[in-house]
């Protein structure tokens, strides 16, 4: 879909997709600028999807002791620490006081990523991502756990009963992990991985200037062919 104005108020409408995985820090960081980019384009308006991706897929079911995760993944405690400081800080500028010690299990994340598919349908899927990444960073919450997932579909306004039986019938495993081997097609490497109308792309937790100014760029490109193009092209950051 490409820009298009609002009939109803006039304004640009523009489509971003969110690539991002609910256990990566800075897709929490980057949903932040992102919303601040927004508040500083009033004249546009977006329609925002988040899409799954995995940071480790090969993570079991029941998720692994997060030290040991961290050790084995960064070389040792002592360098993940140093390493989550920067990202901390980095979070603390945009008003989000992360608690990462408080995490005691790195989860797989597909049982998160098959909500927020099913609360794109209702309308909730915003509540839904902010909640994960309020537990998970915040709470230190475990990932892992079902009952979890049945609070947030239900805090959110969503049908917990329904949620349950889709979670029980193993709906939706294979479509998310195929959603994510497009994303992987689509050269998506790392998250978190900004989309917009399928033109244009910002890899990374970009500044919400820089997402600004590619809101902006789209449109005052109203002269442009209507044609989507294939795949998205990098915006100049």
């Amino acid at each position: 879909m490409t820009n298009q104005p609002n009939p109803e108020t006039d304004k640009t409408r523009i489509n971003i997709d969110v690539v991002s995985d609910v256990m990566c820090p800075w897709c929490y960081i980057g949903k932040r600028r992102l919303e601040k980019a927004l508040e500083m384009v009033p004249d546009i308006e977006v329609d925002v999807r988040w899409r799954p991706f995995q940071l480790d897929a090969t993570l079991p079911p029941e998720g692994k002791d997060r030290k040991q995760y961290l050790a084995e993944k960064f070389g040792g405690l002592e360098r993940a620490r140093a390493l989550y400081k920067n990202v901390t800080d980095a979070a603390e500028a945009e008003g989000l006081h992360m608690q990462v010690e408080r995490i005691e299990r790195s989860p797989n994340t597909i049982d998160a990523h098959r909500l927020i598919r099913w609360s794109q349908t209702t309308g909730d899927q915003d509540a839904v991502v902010e909640r994960l990444f309020h537990l998970y960073f915040m709470e230190g919450a475990d990932l892992t756990k079902r009952e979890l997932y049945y609070s947030v579909a239900e805090d959110a306004g969503m049908d917990r009963a329904l949620v349950e039986s889709l979670f029980e019938k193993g709906a939706d495993i294979d479509e998310v992990q195929e959603e994510i081997a497009v994303a992987t097609r689509l050269g998506v490497t790392g998250v978190p991985f900004f989309i917009f109308d399928n033109q244009y792309a910002v890899q990374g937790a970009q500044d919400s200037a820089t997402l600004a100014n590619v809101l902006q760029q789209i449109a005052s490109e109203r002269s442009e062919s209507p044609e989507t193009k294939s795949e998205p092209e990098t915006a100049s950051t």
